[in-house]
């Protein structure tokens, strides 16, 4: 284990927390604790945007220092010093910089937690092996930036050709390689339990200050917070567990009915813990995959949709932030909305999926908080007056007003990365289209309240005691029909998701007090909402697959979030009624009872959303290992013995111009056309490529769905004709592609056969184990 590495992060994080903490600070001034916990994805920010856009001109770890982290501390110098005390030659921080001790504590002691935590997950298993995941891409990717001096970098699947995917996440975590002087293979696993621990500490931070803003302790949301998003899963384990506790007569129908609307057979619903693999409880709706991040940081992948995550949170703090600034602090709001639009530049390399949820959150906190947002404009006397007292006319304004702002940073932000949606994005061939779920689609109602259901009952309770008895019970009438209305349309999400939205719209604008947490939980149904209308069909696919697996770890996020405050509220509160009198009853007794009942359900909700997390870990933890490290390929030792030490060559002689020929992932067709079954998440497609980020010609499958079918399938049959064409065509296309290596190895032979290298213009390298490496002799070629 590479403790001395692990201590080298945390020191270059506190580095980070510390030169952005001023930032961080006047961001967020109006909440409480001033934003201490979400400094590092400011500074994280603040240092990759820069790099990003000097980046098209030069990459590389100068320019990372130098441009990136120049940028931090001249930002953090030019907002957090004291400028009268500059020009007396003293150096101390500005008046408006208040730093709250006591939350930095808290939230450097969350973070150090959950890294920590996630390290020691990743150090039990560190392989970016290829199966159960797409670790050969963000690796591939990681790698790839490594070797780029310029960006975007090269695609290591598509030679000759920048990458056509969101890399941002992977540059911040080669960023941070850089920063430290760490090789990708152990980066990739620190960088990932780094991303737990911005997530985590940003979820305790944005908890914790929602339940201060409301006069609650906030330790306690924080803590639920920190805990819903980081460890609580769906209740599909504990549903499990508490179905075998039913007598065997009953558990087999319901175990059948289950399994009738769902992925799973009946034995893998009634299996024991003896059975128990971390992988089910992600696949719960069919034909989708419903991730929530305990799940996705076991499993390992340095994803764009796990990436996004700290980044999003960041947004929803900002939106906060917004909605607690008064309406005369116009300067403020408008410096937080600028900030947004910054953010959200960067979040479209990161997570282009969960790019626009960062702005409809700010839509939410903007056009729910007490400020109008239309007096951000020149001219709001004006405005005012055409407004006037008109409630409708003042609503209208309202929301026109925030669809403008909106609008305006969100244009913006496409500016901002208006690089990578011009070269990354545009074009390439390959189709998506938007379309709308048939009923057969849709997800029935036990799928749903399996992946959703903790949730959905922890608000309903919030919404009944903010709404009060009387006023929840025509409510509930009107759920009821709605609920007909859903099993007649085969629309459970309907009465599952629609009320939060309503209901909550109506709680924040009738409120002279709106909450935002409640603001959290509409954005969370909208989402959970839309994916049920429409998907995005594309090559990532079946169906609405990958439209489902991105958006819902939003929801899980922002639901995540607000469960702390949520339920802090919901335990507070029990016991603050205990002063309510009650003829003839005990008061005593009374009072206990609802102590008991307010801590009855937190401990409900944690619990039953803990199994899954103790018997994962605990497998994870048991489960076989060679030896516990960090290093992202060493299993290529321990498995692959034979190609190990050829890989390994590789990655050590090709420089940023060298093109490596290996078969393409693909299964071979004797006929050499398009042959459209895949080889993808298996050792044998492309590891060469993957593991080093030297670009191939033709690699993964997935390029169909980055470049199009016709261009990834011509250079498949390009390829088919280098290995076994005749010798003409084969010279051809090695010149065509810049061709300098050519592999021969396990996949290659598995492929074609014997391959004719007893040519002029191929000389071997290397040979080790199964492989042999030929070099291309440009001037032998005919």
């Amino acid at each position: 284990m590479e403790y001395a590495l692990v201590a080298r992060w945390l020191a270059v994080f506190a580095v980070l927390w510390a030169v952005g903490l001023p930032l961080s600070n006047r961001l967020f001034a109006r909440l409480p604790g001033r934003g201490a916990g979400l400094t590092l994805p400011v500074s994280l920010v603040v240092v990759t945007l820069p790099v990003y856009l000097v980046g098209h001109l030069a990459f590389g770890p100068a320019i990372a220092v130098g441009v990136g982290v120049g940028t931090l501390v001249a930002l953090s110098a030019l907002v957090g010093l004291d400028r009268d005390a500059l020009r007396d030659g003293t150096v101390r921080l500005a008046p408006e910089i208040d730093i709250d001790r006591r939350a930095l504590t808290q939230a450097a002691t969350v973070f150090a937690i959950a890294f920590l935590f996630a390290v020691a997950l990743r150090a039990l298993d560190p392989a970016v092996h290829a199966g159960g995941g797409e670790k050969f891409l963000d690796f591939g990717l990681l790698k790839s930036l490594a070797r780029s001096s310029t960006l975007p970098p090269e695609d290591m699947w598509f030679a000759g050709e920048p990458v056509r995917y969101y890399y941002g996440g992977h540059l911040v975590s080669i960023l941070l390689a850089w920063l430290t002087g760490t090789d990708p293979a152990f980066a990739y696993n620190l960088a990932l339990a780094g991303f737990f621990g911005f997530l985590v500490t940003g979820a305790f931070e944005l908890g914790r200050s929602i339940s201060l803003s409301r006069g609650l302790d906030g330790r306690l949301g924080g803590i639920l917070a920190a805990f819903f998003v980081g460890f609580a899963s769906n209740l599909v384990t504990a549903g499990r567990f508490a179905l075998r506790i039913l007598p065997e007569e009953v558990q087999r129908p319901i175990a059948q009915a289950i399994a009738d609307r769902s992925r799973y057979t009946v034995s893998q619903i009634l299996a024991g813990t003896s059975d128990f693999s971390y992988w089910t409880a992600s696949r719960v709706i069919p034909e989708t995959i419903n991730e929530f991040p305990l799940f996705a940081w076991l499993n390992g992948d340095l994803h764009a949709h796990m990436m996004g995550t700290p980044f999003l949170l960041l947004g929803a703090a900002l939106a906060f932030a917004y909605f607690r600034t008064p309406e005369d602090a116009i300067s403020e709001r408008r410096h937080l909305v600028g900030a947004t639009a910054v953010l959200g530049g960067l979040q479209v390399v990161v997570d282009t999926w969960s790019f626009p949820s960062i702005f409809g959150v700010l839509f939410l906190g903007m056009v729910f908080a007490p400020a109008r947002p239309w007096t951000l404009f020149p001219g709001r006397d004006r405005l005012a007056e055409l407004v006037g007292d008109d409630p409708v006319r003042s609503e209208g304004a309202r929301v026109l007003g925030t669809t403008a702002v909106v609008g305006l940073a969100g244009v913006a932000a496409v500016a901002i990365a208006s690089p990578f949606l011009l070269g990354s994005v545009a074009g390439g061939g390959s189709t998506r289209t938007i379309e709308i779920l048939t009923p057969a689609q849709r997800s029935g109602v036990g799928a749903l309240l399996l992946v959703h259901g903790a949730f959905i009952a922890a608000f309903a309770l919030h919404y009944v005691r903010n709404l009060g008895v009387r006023e929840a019970l025509p409510v509930g009438a009107g759920v009821l029909v709605l609920a007909v209305v859903a099993a007649m349309h085969s629309f459970a999400a309907l009465v599952l998701f629609v009320p939060f939205v309503l209901v909550g719209w109506v709680l924040l604008r009738a409120s002279d007090d709106p909450q935002f947490a409640t603001v959290l939980v509409v954005a969370g149904a909208g989402l959970a909402m839309l994916v049920e209308i429409v998907f995005v069909n594309e090559q990532a696919g079946p169906g609405r697959m990958n439209t489902v697996f991105k958006t819902y770890m939003q929801v899980w996020v922002l639901w995540g979030v607000a469960m702390g405050p949520v339920l802090e509220g919901l335990f507070r509160e029990a016991a603050a009624a205990s002063d309510l009198s009650v003829p003839k009853v005990d008061l005593s007794i009374r009072r206990e009872a609802i102590r008991a009942m307010g801590v009855g359900v937190v401990i409900l909700f944690v619990a039953s959303t803990s199994v899954y997390g103790g018997l994962a870990v605990s497998e994870h933890a048991s489960s076989p290992r060679e030896e516990v490290t960090l290093d992202a390929t060493a299993f290529t030792e321990w498995r692959h013995s034979q190609e190990a030490a050829a890989i390994t060559w590789l990655d050590e002689t090709a420089d940023e111009e060298t093109v490596v020929l290996t078969a393409p992932g693909t299964k071979w067709s004797e006929a050499v056309t398009d042959d459209r079954e895949h080889v993808m998440y298996a050792w044998r497609a492309n590891p060469e490529s993957s593991l080093t980020g030297v670009p191939t010609v033709a690699g993964w499958a997935h390029e169909v769905g980055y470049r199009g079918p016709e261009a990834y399938y011509e250079r498949v049959r390009h390829v088919d004709t280098m290995y076994v064409g005749e010798e003409s065509a084969r010279a051809q296309f090695i010149q065509r592609y810049d061709v300098q290596y050519v592999w021969v190895g396990p996949g290659e032979r598995a492929r074609y056969g014997d391959i004719d290298t007893d040519v002029p213009w191929l000389t071997p390298v290397h040979r080790s184990g199964s492989v042999v490496v030929y070099e291309v002799e440009k001037s032998e070629l005919p």
